[in-house]
């Protein structure tokens, strides 16, 4: 009995310097130079699912989707106005059948809880997917539409979720879109320009960026928000996506309020 008595005492105080650490870092943090817009690759999923056993990838994601949940939560409290999250590439289309069909019903459920989601309307989070909708189950589709119209008069904060999604074929997409429009005589040649091009991306009016956060202990991009990206502040964590925590994610924002940013060098 004894043992066991220590190792709870072992665990309160370890919770209670980690509880402590977290409160350090967020009392030093800037609430007047928050990232306006925060975009995360969600990366890990799988990977932690065999450290854990090798239990159902399908499991990781959903440990996966309760993670994002916090994030979007520590956002709001951080008044962090947007968060864009890359939950599907089109080259994830290429997985075994089951995990694909497994994530699609995961969207799907998560979807229509949106439309209900206490939390979602009580802070007027706007929810929006980018990327090749088109490409989707219409299941799914269906579930995206009645989610993004429940909060569509809502503009306080904004939720992207990149699903069916590639950065270069947003940018070929928004070429073809401006090929057709100077095709049609609605734009003359100089018209073209950077503002045009974001304009016809799949996240057409939003802000770029300012801090991108990467888990898993990868360090690149993997094709998402190429053309957003340019002047990004990019963190990498070690952490899988699942086991994120709260200390992780006030640390990249930390990292975001010390550094200088000089756009163009």
């Amino acid at each position: 009995m004894k043992g066991y008595k220590n190792v709870g005492v072992e665990l309160n105080l370890s919770q209670l310097m980690y509880q402590l650490y977290e409160w350090h870092i967020l009392r030093k943090l800037n609430p007047e130079n928050m990232p306006k817009h925060v975009a995360l690759i969600m990366d890990g999923n799988r990977r932690f699912s065999k450290i854990q056993g090798h239990i159902d990838v399908k499991k990781g994601h959903k440990f996966g989707v309760e993670t994002l949940e916090k994030v979007l939560n520590w956002s709001i409290d951080l008044g962090i106005e947007i968060v864009t999250a890359y939950a599907f590439s089109t080259k994830n289309f290429n997985r075994p059948k089951d995990e694909v069909d497994g994530l699609m019903s995961l969207f799907n459920k998560n979807f229509k809880r949106i439309v209900s989601h206490e939390k979602i309307h009580k802070n007027e989070v706007k929810v929006k997917v980018v990327g090749r909708i088109d490409l989707l189950p219409d299941e799914l589709k269906k579930s995206i539409e009645e989610a993004e119209k429940a909060t569509e008069k809502y503009n306080k904060r904004l939720f992207n979720l990149a699903i069916g999604y590639d950065g270069r074929l947003e940018i070929v997409d928004a070429i073809k879109k401006i090929v057709d429009e100077f095709k049609n005589g609605e734009i003359d040649i100089d018209d073209i320009n950077e503002d045009l091009v974001s304009k016809n991306l799949y996240t057409a009016g939003l802000d770029d960026p300012n801090l991108i956060i990467r888990t898993s202990g990868e360090e690149r991009l993997s094709g998402f928000l190429l053309w957003q990206s340019s002047y990004s502040e990019l963190y990498f964590c070690d952490s899988f996506w699942p086991e994120l925590r709260k200390i992780d994610f006030l640390r990249a924002i930390r990292s975001y309020q010390e550094r200088e940013r000089r756009l163009g060098t």
